[in-house]
């Protein structure tokens, strides 16, 4: 179970500057490929990753009537998905057919999931935009995920936009865009990524007042990091 420090550090840093932690560390592919935001809210979802994985779907398999099947993998996934966790859907980059609605997202947001992710698209997109649950997909999408794909498994290694997620990964979204950090580095991740935040920050006040880039960002001149040795005291950074 991840520290709830590290999930609170997570809350506050951005999905750009964690990408750049991580390709420090030799990780180049973590952002989730074109997902947006159904809405901003002014807050990071940041969670565990609980997967549902999609395939093709094969017409004798995929009917209405499928969805009268409690075990249904997709209606299951939104029951089984713990509280605070990041259902994320492998929906093989097709946005043809919709991953999910807003009744399935707000039973998903009453039952106390973080966040939502699927590299396809939503139907009642407005509606789910509305929620008080942070929502990523690639666009809307009217037909049922049936017509397309068929949700065949629960919580297994998936991808998502090119991403490659395992479950308990955590997963970070911002008003731009969505990265999983992998479980066994995700406190030293924020930790770094808490540190770049606040030297960022030091930066845009530094370049509002005129400073040139060159020596200060990337962090080149021993006389910035003085500066903001004092400035993180005086803010309390």
């Amino acid at each position: 179970m991840t520290n709830p420090d590290t999930i609170d550090t997570l809350r506050h840093v951005s999905v750009a500057t964690l990408a750049t932690a991580l390709f420090k560390r030799g990780l180049r592919n973590q952002v989730i490929q074109d997902v947006r935001p159904l809405g901003a809210k002014g807050r990071n979802m940041v969670g565990p990753a609980f997967t549902l994985r999609y395939m093709p779907a094969r017409e004798d398999r995929n009917q209405l009537v499928e969805f009268r099947n409690p075990e249904h993998p997709q209606r299951h996934a939104i029951e089984t998905c713990p509280p605070g966790a990041v259902l994320v859907m492998d929906s093989r980059k097709d946005a043809r057919a919709a991953s999910a609605g807003d009744i399935l997202i707000t039973r998903l947001m009453i039952r106390g999931g973080e966040g939502v992710v699927t590299d396809g698209g939503f139907r009642d997109a407005p509606s789910i935009a509305a929620l008080n649950i942070r929502a990523y997909h690639n666009r809307p999408s009217s037909p049922t995920n049936l017509t397309i794909n068929e949700a065949i498994d629960i919580n297994v290694p998936i991808g998502c936009g090119d991403a490659p997620v395992f479950p308990g990964d955590i997963i970070v979204g911002d008003d731009d865009s969505v990265i999983v950090i992998p479980a066994e580095i995700a406190a030293d991740v924020a930790a770094e990524a808490h540190d770049m935040t606040a030297y960022e920050d030091f930066v845009v006040e530094q370049v509002k007042a005129g400073a040139t880039i060159i020596g200060l960002y990337p962090a080149t001149k021993d006389e910035n990091l003085e500066k903001f040795d004092a400035w993180r005291k005086a803010n309390n950074r």
